[in-house]
Formats: C-alpha cells, sequence, structure tokens
C-alpha cells in the first residue's frame, strides 16, 4: 500500500507519524508525507495535530486522524507506539522520545494530566537512541521529565555524553537543589541544537516565589539566566498588567520571556506575543510605542 503521513502542525517532526511510518514499512508499505494534490493516489492517509486552533481545511473524511489536537483520548496501538520512529520520514538526523509521560500537576489549562495521566517512566535514555546517523543530540517530548526515574535518566544522559533539549520544559515550581546541581552538569540545548538553552515557565502569576525559587536554584547551579528562556501563559486567568509585570521581571534578571497566548484569535495576546517573542523589537521599543505604531498602520 502506499500511505500519507499529514503533519498538520508540527514545530519538530511528529514523532507519531513515524512509528506509524516505520509500522507500515516494517508491514511492506511505503510510506511519504502528504501531499494534498495527491490525495486520490493514497491507499490510506492518517493525518495527526497537535494543536486545536491549526487550520484543518485539509483533512478529509476518509482520513484517520488523531492527536490532541483533534482529539487527546486517541492514542496510537500498543504495537504501532512500541516501534522506533522512521526518521526518514522527515530526513531528521536526531534522536526523538518520550522517557516519561503524565504530569504530577492539574493545571486547568493544559491537558496532559488527562491525556496521559500521572507523571510515569515509559523508556530508558538510551532506548531512545535509534537514529541511524549516530546523532548524540536528543530532543525529549517529556512533560514532567523530573516526574519519573529523573536519576537514572541524568546518569543515561551523562554515560552517554548526550547533548539533550528539554523540548516541554523543566518544572521550576517544584525543582529540588539536587535537581538543579544534576542540570548544571548535562549539555541542555535549543531545539535546533545551535545554543544552550534550559526552558521553565511562569505560567500564573501567584507562582511567582516558587518559579523565583527555581531560578535561584539553577543559578546556583551554574546555570546563567542568558542561557535560560521562559514561557508565560497569557490570557487565561492574568490581567495586562500581571503579563507585563511577568515578561519585565523576567527580562531584568536576564531571562528571554517566550509568551505563549492563551487565545490566538484575542486581538490583545496577538500583539502581546508578537512584541515579547520578536527579540529585537522587545529589546528596542516599548511596549506603549509598539501598540501606537500598530494602531497608526491599522488606522
Amino acid at each position: 500500500m502506499r500511505i500519507g503521513l499529514y503533519d498538520i502542525d508540527s514545530a519538530i517532526p511528529n514523532l507519531a507519524l513515524m512509528r506509524i511510518s516505520a509500522w507500515h514499512k516494517a508491514n511492506g508499505d511505503s510510506t511519504e508525507l502528504y501531499i494534498p494534490l495527491l490525495h486520490e493516489t493514497y491507499d490510506k492517509v492518517y493525518a495527526s495535530s497537535i494543536f486545536d486552533f491549526s487550520d484543518k481545511s485539509y483533512v478529509q473524511d476518509d482520513m484517520i486522524i488523531g492527536g490532541t489536537g483533534i482529539d487527546f483520548k486517541t492514542v496510537l496501538p500498543p504495537g504501532i507506539d512500541q516501534m522506533d520512529p522512521d526518521y526518514s520520514l522527515y530526513d531528521f538526523k536526531h534522536n526523538l522520545g518520550f522517557a516519561m509521560r503524565g504530569c504530577r500537576f492539574k493545571c486547568g489549562f493544559c491537558v496532559v494530566p488527562r491525556k496521559e495521566g500521572k507523571a510515569h517512566s515509559v523508556s530508558s535514555i538510551k532506548q531512545l537512541i535509534t537514529n541511524p546517523s549516530g546523532s548524540r543530540f536528543l530532543i525529549l517530548l517529556d512533560n514532567d521529565f523530573f516526574g519519573g526515574d529523573w536519576e537514572s535518566a541524568i546518569a543515561e544522559i551523562l554515560d552517554l555524553d548526550l547533548e539533550v533539549n528539554f523540548n516541554q520544559g523543566i518544572n521550576a515550581r517544584i525543582l529540588s537543589e539536587r535537581q538543579a546541581q544534576a542540570l548544571g552538569k548535562v549539555k541542555f540545548r535549543n531545539t535546533r541544537n545551535t545554543d544552550r538553552k534550559l526552558t521553565i515557565a511562569w505560567d500564573q502569576i501567584n507562582d511567582e516565589k516558587t518559579v523565583m525559587r527555581g531560578v535561584q536554584r539553577l543559578m546556583d547551579a551554574g546555570i546563567k539566566p542568558r542561557y535560560i528562556q521562559c514561557y508565560v501563559l497569557i490570557g487565561y486567568d492574568s490581567s495586562h498588567d500581571e503579563d507585563m509585570y511577568r515578561v519585565m521581571t523576567l527580562r531584568k534578571l536576564g531571562i528571554d520571556p517566550y509568551v505563549m497566548p492563551f487565545d490566538k484569535s484575542n486581538t490583545y495576546q496577538r500583539r502581546f506575543t508578537r512584541w515579547v517573542n520578536n527579540r529585537i523589537i522587545f529589546k528596542s521599543c516599548s511596549w506603549k510605542d509598539y501598540t501606537t505604531e500598530k494602531s497608526k498602520i491599522a488606522s
């Protein structure tokens, strides 16, 4: 069979689609990333979406669809979910996977606890290093890395001399001194593996004390603020003043704020996100000047 794999919105290679590709190839089928114009030539098409706000206008009734952006209850069958990823689908030269699933928290804005349950380990680090390229760079997709068997994971990372991107971030609110010291020994990297970067989050204003404690522990472990990026959720339960307070507090510390809008259709959230996340604009233009200029253009 000829199989089409439709990656609707992934910023990085879609792990589920790579596993589906590996399973079909093991059963003698050919696979490729989906091309809408060739829809009628496929025997079967799988579509995967990560975000519920993504454009799904190309999704058709005869597709097998899944992913958090479609239905967070749908999961891959065990036989497919245990396949090593087919990295050739994206021509991706590095490693990707989960060492643990789930989360210890139940934040109202997050589907992870409902989708994956409580934090639990699912794989050793060594089992994730399967790319034929021999790369020692690993993108970890864990939503709560320290909720699993983190000591064994860190030991493997150091033993294998890996460079690691903690793609979903580290929970600074409950980061212990021992965990921070362990992170200080890791070669943490950004998603593109071009620079040192460790991501944390400050999602709610009331978390300031615990987030700042985590930041201090990271700095005490030798991780400089310029190597830290912090997700800032806006539009969920915060005021405009609280959004500004968080990004400016982080900026003062030398940490890069990265705004995550809860509602991308909201004009304020879109504009604030663009202002903060465009580093050149954020460092050279005030919010007042930015909004004034936007208003002039709109009129």
